[in-house]
């Protein structure tokens, strides 16, 4: 809807993908093949130390489904098969694992002008039980959400958040880890022709008195280079700078530097190359 409220897991979205979105100090490459017909090819391969693990999804649509099969190097198949407006706003996905037989699972969306709801349920005997909701416009919304465990009959989470949103900032708060963290986040649209952004997230915890915080910023070199940074209490800072040498390809470059490390490696580097003809 596109008034009403998004689903609970964008409550502070906008924020995160700032700060932490596409930062990657492997080597990772992904190729994506689109065919007119309605299938396509990804092929994608992660180098991280001394191993390289990679998979081949192909993703078919026709009409308002899409089916979505991958296979990993350890010969393992997810499949994951959506539906679209199976019912008047309603999404449906039945996603499973192979040899996992117990890895299958039924998400169920459901899009109103004041409200989104998301349901999960595992398909085994003892399934895990997930429900998120929120409620609102898309200016200002209050969600939670919920996890149960029916083989413990015990929460395996229960958060709940507010966001403001507008469209030259957004800000939220939520109560994470059921109940021991408060987080809070901000983003800043700057208006500014590089297309200058500014983001933070701030967290305090209960148990710990523990305080945490990151801010980033982002901004445009040129038509095609964008410029990410990112600077956190830990002593840890990072840069991204990505680059559309292509139409709807990108190479990206990331890095950090641990300035606690003394007596290690405090730089890490990372490649990863998008390639989509």
């Amino acid at each position: 809807m596109a008034n009403g409220p998004a689903p609970y897991s964008e409550i502070g979205k906008r924020a995160r993908d700032l700060l932490y979105k596409d930062y990657n100090f492997d080597h990772k490459f992904t190729l994506s093949i689109p065919n007119s017909t309605g299938l396509g090819l990804v092929a994608t391969g992660l180098k991280k130390d001394q191993l390289f693990v990679g998979d081949i999804s192909t993703l078919y649509k026709s009409g308002n489904t899409t089916v979505d099969v991958k296979v990993d190097t350890y010969s393992n198949v997810s499949t994951k098969v959506t539906v679209n407006d199976i019912l008047h706003s309603t999404k449906a996905t039945l996603s499973f694992n192979i040899p996992d037989h117990k890895s299958g699972k039924l998400d169920v969306q459901y899009l109103h002008p004041h409200a989104a709801i998301d349901s999960s349920i595992g398909l085994n005997p003892s399934p895990l039980l997930e429900l998120s909701a929120a409620i609102g416009s898309k200016d200002l919304c209050l969600g939670g959400e919920v996890g149960f465990n029916t083989t413990s009959a015990s929460f395996t989470k229960y958060n709940a958040g507010v966001a403001f949103n507008k469209s030259d900032f957004s800000a939220s708060l939520m109560l994470a880890d059921k109940g021991q963290t408060l987080k809070a986040s901000y983003i800043h649209y700057v208006d500014r022709p590089d297309g200058f952004t500014v983001a933070a997230e701030i967290s305090h915890r209960f148990s710990s008195y523990e305080n945490r915080f990151t801010i980033g910023s982002s901004q445009l070199i040129d038509p095609k280079t964008v410029l990410k940074t990112r600077f956190s209490d830990d002593g840890k800072a990072a840069f991204q700078c990505q680059r559309a040498w292509r139409p709807n390809s990108l190479v990206t470059l990331s890095a950090e530097y641990d300035s606690t490390k003394i007596f290690s490696s405090s730089t890490k580097f990372g490649l990863a190359l998008s390639l989509k003809p």
